[in-house]
């Protein structure tokens, strides 16, 4: 976990007297005291790895005009965002302006200028692959989540006539772009997104960003370029989530949107926001996970992709189930099913969701009856998961955890020790955080039993993979 000291550097423009009066005025607003912005930082510091010591004396110093290091300024934003009920950004605090702020900051935002996307797309993969200081903890921070969407629903609404553009390649970069995210998509379903996201961010910040700012492309090739990148840039973000690197995840999927507007690609823009969704959900934020969904499904509505329409019902039921709702999630995986139904088959669908199958929401269909207790459904769901995806392993490993708490919540102890030690043996070939939070879920719910000499002997096998127990 890294750590943050409580050093500070003098913003520009602001000595002495030159107080933080659009901080104070924030705090004002929100109603928040000194001690309690300081106890939130850091607590959402700790929640995305970014151990911090702020106390009261922090606060005033920031007031009094002090720079706050790495990316304290995007926490401050977040916990302010929360308690004023909407977005404000660092630069809205009385903070750096964002060119002059560490790129981590600036790949939050969803931008206008494609030329400032571009070089902040490049900024990030190389800072991203050199794993310079500069990059520090980068936090997820769901406050900054409601750009992104606003952003891309607006221009969404001032471009009615963007329909699909099928990403039909001839030739050319287009084509050897697609080609490498063909092998890209294989090696990830195959061996998990951890162990091939340097790849992806290295291909894309050195190659297809050059390629994209120079000049002469012919305009239908430059369109497919910009959907293709959105497309890498998106896999960079599904890969570092794979990998455990949150705050990373979100930065690439939020400038794969922004990509995604110039590709005009309406298909693949519902995917994106179906990424972020799935993060928001996973992180404790199924609220915004709900909510990027609904964004996505408007996107996708008119496309002309009911695949991408059903994984998007599909996001909305994960949400929902994670709140507990169960009604909803029962509607969401209905509609989800019904355009499952409609489809004509992945050969009539956009290139971007021809993996999406009947076995993929099976297997989100699993998830959600594991979050709501639903015990019979998730086990004959899962199981069936597991039976069509032998050459997906980290969804054979996600399933097999979501059938071993299946087991779990109907009393079959070594049931489900039996199908987690099987997960914890695919696990030994698929470099994936999301299979391993999925198995630490299910060992979570051990706790009541761990004087069992089953459990204890599964706590010791699992403990190189899953880490203590909590």
């Amino acid at each position: 976990m890294a750590t943050v000291s409580d050093g500070q550097s003098r913003s520009p423009g602001k000595g002495p007297a030159g107080a933080n009066k659009a901080l104070a005025a924030a705090l004002r607003d929100a109603g928040c005291s000194y001690a309690s912005l300081a106890l939130r930082v850091n607590e959402l510091g700790r929640c995305q790895g970014t151990d911090s010591n702020y106390d009261k004396a922090s606060v005033t110093r920031w007031l009094s005009g002090q720079q706050p290091r790495g990316n304290t300024p995007e926490l401050i934003a977040a916990v302010l965002s929360e308690r004023l009920g909407h977005a404000v950004s660092p630069t809205d605090l009385g903070f750096l302006p964002d060119q002059q702020r560490p790129v981590a900051g600036r790949a939050l935002v969803y931008r206008e200028d494609l030329a400032e996307t571009l070089h902040t797309l490049a900024e990030l993969g190389s800072t991203d692959i050199s794993r310079r200081s500069l990059l520090g903890a980068v936090p997820f921070v769901a406050g900054a989540l409601t750009n992104p969407q606003r952003e891309w629903l607006l221009w969404l609404v001032e471009n009615p006539d963007v329909t699909r553009l099928a990403p039909v390649t001839d030739g050319g970069p287009v084509e050897q772009v697609h080609a490498m995210i063909s092998m890209f998509d294989q090696m990830d379903n195959h061996f998990g997104g951890g162990g091939v996201r340097t790849s992806i961010v290295h291909y894309l910040s050195t190659e297809v960003v050059p390629m994209l700012q120079r000049r002469g492309t012919p305009p239908h090739q430059q369109r497919l370029l910009y959907a293709a990148a959105a497309r890498l840039a998106a896999m960079a973000g599904w890969s570092s989530y794979d990998a455990g690197e949150y705050g990373l995840a979100q930065r690439y999927m939020t400038q794969a949107l922004r990509l995604c507007a110039e590709g005009r690609d309406r298909v693949l823009g519902g995917q994106i926001l179906a990424g972020l969704s799935h993060l928001a959900t996973s992180l404790g934020r199924p609220d915004e996970g709900v909510a990027l969904a609904r964004a996505g499904i408007a996107t996708a509505r008119d496309s002309g992709s009911p695949l991408g329409l059903m994984r998007l019902y599909a996001m909305s039921a994960r949400g929902h189930a994670a709140r507990g709702s169960s009604g909803e999630t029962a509607e969401a995986l209905r509609l989800a099913e019904q355009q499952l139904d409609v489809s004509r088959g992945a050969a009539q669908e956009s290139v971007w969701v021809r993996f999406l199958d009947h076995h993929y929401l099976q297997a989100e269909s699993a998830l959600c009856f594991r979050d709501l207790g639903l015990a019979a459904q998730a086990e004959r769901t899962a199981g069936e998961s597991i039976g069509a995806n032998a050459d997906r392993r980290r969804r054979q490993a996600i399933s097999r955890s979501v059938l071993a708490t299946a087991h779990l919540q109907q009393n079959r102890l070594d049931e489900a020790i039996g199908t987690a030690t099987e997960a914890l043996e695919t696990l030994g070939t698929v470099h994936s955080e999301r299979s391993i939070q999925a198995l630490r879920d299910f060992r979570r719910r051990l706790e009541s039993r761990r004087h069992e000499p089953l459990v204890q002997e599964f706590e010791r096998r699992s403990r190189p993979v899953l880490g203590a127990a909590a």
